[in-house]
């Protein structure tokens, strides 16, 4: 008997006795803790109707920040109050943003809170940025050689040679 589990073949004979010493692994599901600042900012952004919502983390990824959150809004001035309510939940919350930037022009808000950096946007420039592309710790692609070189550099790699 190894590490309290019978062999097949005895349980096979029939012994029924044996049967409740069988164990079962059972694998257990990761605890995905949340934050009480990243409970605040999605608090937040379903009060305020944000759409399509994604939350990123980045931990393995950069040190500057845990979690990045995208979201989209309407129009400008949803994008801008989205962001507004962000800080309002974080600020109710006791922590404090960091800084706000691109408030006037209302396409594409970042709040800054310190571990979590919200980006609010609008549809067209979230897609034209796409930073879900850049933070999602996908693959990394190897870059491509160039085919075209210069005629110089070939004859002085030759005479390198």
């Amino acid at each position: 008997m190894l590490h309290g589990r019978m062999p097949v073949d005895s349980l096979a004979s029939g012994d029924a006795s044996l049967k409740h010493m069988t164990t079962r692994i059972r694998p257990h599901p990761a605890v995905v803790r949340v934050s009480p600042l990243q409970q605040a900012v999605t608090s937040a952004l379903e009060d305020m109707k944000a759409v399509n919502v994604r939350v990123l983390d980045v931990r393995t990824l950069t040190d500057i920040v845990d979690t990045m959150v995208i979201a989209s809004g309407n129009s400008d001035r949803h994008v801008r109050s989205i962001a507004e309510r962000v800080v309002e939940k974080a600020k109710a919350a006791g922590f404090r943003p960091l800084g706000t930037e691109g408030e006037r022009d209302g396409e594409w808000v970042l709040v800054d809170l310190q571990d979590v950096l919200v980006h609010v946007m609008l549809p067209r420039v979230r897609e034209f940025y796409g930073l879900e592309r850049l933070w999602d710790g996908g693959e990394l692609q190897a870059a491509r050689p160039t085919s075209v070189v210069n005629r110089a550099t070939a004859r002085r790699r030759q005479r390198l040679r």
